[in-house]
């Protein structure tokens, strides 16, 4: 069939009553994607990359799609914390941590991950190395800010980093040409610690070029400005949010607050950006405490939101999926004692499936905005909303209050609950127990 020039065939396509399909902003399987954050340090009592792909296929099984690798990147050792240090003060770009073994093993990680159909993301740390690496010894001083003794700097009570100098050119191009060491061993793309710390024209520039050599690379910031998203990243922190979260499990915000930051939320970023949703992740752990400790009783109910809350791509932190209640220490070995398949594995592997099956659960510009059917009527307490996309329509209840809460199913007809697969009839008169949900998902196609 011979081929039609591209502004005829969409001529065409329109006159067809067919328009054609705009772009992905985004890799295709990234909008219903599901993040889980690898403490390779705490993953096994070995802490090795070598162990830790013995776990892949656990990951495989409960729907993962993208393992994100905190830095396993060889850590400095002059003002190091603690016996290991952290793994954000970084001595050489690339290599890997003798602690968690080679690249060889490295490659290996990478080579079982792909084989399982599961993307692999680095943890980028651009911002600062440690006071001791290579790039210090090896490169000019004006590679990094310095104090009037000439001293390298720290940030916060970030003792053990030398922050970097981004108005010097050779050191943004040598940035660049270490992330596209690990890109050539065929990583998926970048975590980028601390993005918001980094000139954002650093990201501008770098990251449309990286797109350009390795199609179908994830982004990922941390941070929260809408300009990350500005021909940068393609998904960012929710930070508010989780906060959010935590509050309204504490008993100090409501659902009618949730409501009104997923409206500001949308209003101040681009209809196409991911935001990372989590309960918990590597900093929230092990210096806030677990989800249990911040939200008690309601943990798997705020869980569950960041899996349905309209743009949001949801995390899973090493441990979240069996319900581990511990604090990982930061700078130490504390491995998990043993992996188990429990109820909140079975709990994860649901809500990955919810969010595989159903398109109007994406994140960004193809998932489905929120709809509050009851308007007005919503009772105190309850977050009820439903996102429809493509013919498909996912509704939501969840009880967000220390009390039950009643109000009425907002749909027609019949439909069967998607955790326990019991049947409602809309407009049936429903009471929720606290910090209780219901999901109802549709099909119109």
């Amino acid at each position: 069939m011979k081929r039609l020039p591209a502004l005829l065939l969409a001529m065409v396509l329109v006159a067809c009553g067919t328009r054609p399909q705009q772009p992905a902003a985004h890799p295709d399987w990234s909008y219903n994607s599901v993040v889980y954050e690898m403490n390779v340090r705490q993953y096994t009592p070995e802490g090795t990359l070598a162990e830790a792909a013995r776990h892949l296929p656990r990951l495989q099984e409960m729907g993962v799609d993208v393992v994100w690798l905190m830095p396993v990147y060889p850590i400095g050792v002059k003002e190091r914390k603690g016996t290991l240090g952290s793994y954000y003060a970084i001595s050489d770009y690339e290599a890997v941590n003798p602690e968690f073994g080679t690249l060889e093993d490295f490659d290996r990680f990478l080579a079982e991950a792909h084989r399982l159909g599961l993307r692999v993301i680095l943890d980028w740390v651009a911002n600062h190395t440690s006071p001791d690496a290579r790039w210090i010894e090896e490169r000019p001083a004006d590679w990094y800010v310095r104090d009037s003794l000439g001293n390298t700097i720290v940030q916060y009570d970030w003792t053990d980093i030398a922050k970097l100098d981004y108005g010097n050119a050779d050191m943004r191009a040598a940035m660049a040409a270490a992330m596209r060491f690990w890109l050539n061993r065929g990583i998926d793309g970048f975590r980028c610690d601390m993005a918001c710390e980094v000139p954002i024209d650093f990201w501008q520039q770098t990251l449309p070029a990286l797109r350009k050599e390795y199609p179908g690379i994830y982004l990922l910031a941390e941070g929260e400005a809408p300009a990350l998203h500005d021909g940068a990243f393609d998904a960012s922190y929710a930070w508010e949010l989780h906060h959010l979260l935590n509050d309204i499990a504490q008993g100090r915000k409501s659902a009618a607050d949730l409501r009104a930051y997923v409206a500001r939320d949308a209003a101040a970023m681009p209809r196409e950006a991911f935001r990372l949703m989590f309960t918990s992740n590597h900093d929230e752990n092990s210096w806030a405490g677990t989800e249990f400790e911040r939200m008690g009783d309601a943990a798997r109910v705020m869980a569950f939101l960041t899996f349905t809350l309209p743009n949001g791509q949801p995390l899973v932190y090493t441990g979240q999926e069996m319900g581990f209640d511990h604090r990982f220490e930061f700078f130490e070995k504390d491995p998990v004692p043993a992996w188990e398949h429990n109820g909140f594995t079975d709990f994860y592997t649901a809500l990955i499936r919810l969010r595989h099956e159903n398109p109007a659960l994406a994140a960004g510009e193809r998932g489905g905005q929120a709809a509050y059917p009851l308007g007005e009527r919503t009772p105190d307490g309850l977050m009820l909303f439903s996102r429809t996309a493509g013919g498909n329509e996912v509704t939501v209840a969840a009880n967000l209050s220390a009390e039950e809460v009643a109000f009425d199913l907002p749909f027609e007809g019949s439909r069967r609950e998607f955790f326990t697969g019991k049947e409602y009839t809309g407009g049936t008169r429903t009471v929720l127990p606290a910090w209780q949900w219901l999901v109802f998902a549709q099909d119109r196609r």
